[in-house]
């Protein structure tokens, strides 16, 4: 149940976390967002989420979502099978980034690459958003150093850890060796946060951070991750 799931966070330590949700077709994000605005409003520590799709109307739902006090938002680009570039997004982009508010962008080929996927979609958002601030959900994968250069050349553009290093990950598609000491950098910069897609994952939620801690990238990044970066987004935990 979602009171058992969030009692195992609790347990964990996990003291803020996002119920991200996203559209794979028109018609279904305002309800989505009814339903994660009204979680987060009910349960302390979550952080109010809400998504969107290329439709008629997007720009009115998400303004509302963000007068709501939407926090966070979603973007799946290949479940949604859109381009971000969709003509109906262009002002829903400039929005989000006027209003400062993050949102988490699957844009990685990984599992399944679209035309919609890869660095270079998004990175034309950017191109005409350059004050976005965009979450790239899975640093990416598999075009890890792409998607980390957009982090290092975007002042608001960071990168995730969802199912990064883990088994899973080193299955479909491992981390470049190559991109090690940038992703060490770009940790304690203060552009890379954890993410885990807890619960839906092939694996414990403590493999995430096992994964994370086997870099050894040290204390002070391990920290700066799972703690100093979201707190920097996001404000301290119930503030």
């Amino acid at each position: 149940s979602d009171e058992e799931r969030v009692g195992r966070l609790r347990e964990m330590g996990v003291r803020m976390f996002s119920a991200l949700a996203y559209p794979h077709r028109a018609g279904m994000a305002a309800d989505l967002n009814a339903w994660t605005m009204a979680f987060a409003a009910a349960t302390p520590g979550c952080l109010p989420s809400a998504t969107f799709y290329p439709e008629p109307g997007v720009a009115e739902y998400v303004r509302a979502a963000v007068a709501g006090g939407a926090r966070i938002f979603k973007a799946h680009l290949q479940v949604g099978g859109y381009s971000p570039t969709d003509p109906l997004l262009d002002g829903v982009w400039g929005l989000l980034a006027e209003a400062g508010v993050p949102v988490v962008v699957h844009a990685g080929h990984a599992p399944v690459g679209t035309e919609h996927t890869g660095p270079g979609p998004i990175g034309a958002v950017l191109g005409r958003h350059p004050g976005l601030t965009a979450i790239i959900a899975h640093m990416g994968a598999p075009d890890y150093l792409a998607f980390l250069r957009l982090a290092r050349d975007y002042e608001q553009v960071y990168v995730d850890t969802t199912m990064v290093f883990t088994g899973f990950f080193d299955a479909l598609a491992p981390f470049p060796a190559a991109g090690l000491p940038l992703a060490r950098e770009l940790g304690l910069a203060g552009k890379i946060l954890l993410g885990s897609d807890y619960p839906n994952i092939p694996h414990p939620y403590a493999q995430q951070l096992g994964a994370l801690a086997r870099q050894k990238f040290g204390a002070a990044w391990l920290r700066a991750v799972c703690w100093d970066n979201p707190v920097a987004m996001f404000g301290p935990p119930g503030g």
